[in-house]
């Protein structure tokens, strides 16, 4: 009979998201994740596989939580641009926190891992093209009711707003100044 598990899945899979996403893959240890997660190496890795194992169940709790809220934010209600800017800021503000997690954790997988790991490819894919798809409706939506340019072609304006955010998201790394952040999104914004 197996013994019952000491443990809560969902605080060890958090507490090895927040290591990767503070550490990045490469530079993040097994003593890392042991100390962070409070489990022995044997431990972690019967419960949720390898190291590389851990870091895509990482990237998908990311997706069922930050990416959702994401999401979350563009299907909410009022203007259509208002919500826009708001994932945008909340973007910004995030970023400029001060917090020791840097950047969102899609991109920094993205930027690190995507080109040589398939399998983290296939996941930063996924995030993107939730968030790709959750503009793009909302952004429909607004052409519809006559607040974005309906001559335009939604998709690629989605992208447009999409390569802006994750752009702010790198950019913001080296700009501390939220007000030229902000005017490269109300600029954004005047043209859609």
């Amino acid at each position: 009979m197996a013994r019952p598990r000491k443990f809560d899945d969902a605080r060890v899979l958090d507490a090895a998201m927040d290591t990767f996403w503070r550490n990045g893959y490469e530079a993040t240890s097994t003593r890392d994740l042991s100390d962070r997660t409070e489990l022995g190496p044997s431990s972690l890795y019967n419960a949720f596989g390898d190291k590389h194992q851990l870091y895509l169940k990482s990237l998908r709790k990311y997706y069922e939580t930050a990416t959702a809220e994401q999401a979350a934010v563009l299907q909410g209600p009022g203007p259509v641009k208002d919500r826009v800017r708001e994932l945008l800021a909340d973007a910004i503000d995030a970023d400029l926190s001060g917090t020791d997690r840097p950047g969102c954790f899609a991109i920094n997988a993205a930027i690190e891992r995507a080109s040589s790991d398939p399998d983290v490819r296939a996941e930063v894919r996924r995030n993107f093209a939730a968030v790709e798809e959750a503009l793009r409706e909302t952004l429909a939506h607004g052409q519809r009711s006559g607040e974005i340019d309906p001559t335009r072609d939604a998709e690629t304006l989605a992208r447009q707003v999409l390569s802006t955010y994750y752009g702010l998201r790198v950019l913001a790394r080296v700009q501390d100044d939220r007000q030229v952040l902000m005017s490269i999104v109300e600029n954004l914004l005047d043209g859609l």
